[in-house]
């Protein structure tokens, strides 16, 4: 019986040292990282509509001078886009 009490305490004593946080550790843990994932989602986001305006922007400028050299070939006048 001794032992079983011993095994009980230590296991006791080894459960509250190795124990997760408490409940409001969790959930302000979980907030936090919420808040980081919600940050790095908008980033990311922000990143991607700099990519295309860049891109939208680059194709934009190739599309004029093509036009430019079409109409300084052909002598004619192209309506803006």
């Amino acid at each position: 019986m001794k032992s079983f009490l011993a095994g009980l305490g230590i296991g006791i004593g080894l459960g509250i040292l190795f124990a997760p946080m408490s409940g409001e550790e969790t959930r302000e843990n979980l907030t936090q990282r919420a808040s980081d994932l919600a940050d790095s989602a908008r980033d990311l986001a922000n990143q991607g509509r700099d990519k295309v305006r860049t891109t939208v922007s680059a194709i934009r400028g190739q599309a004029d001078r093509f036009a430019s050299t079409v109409q300084e070939a052909t002598g004619t006048e192209t309506r803006n886009l």
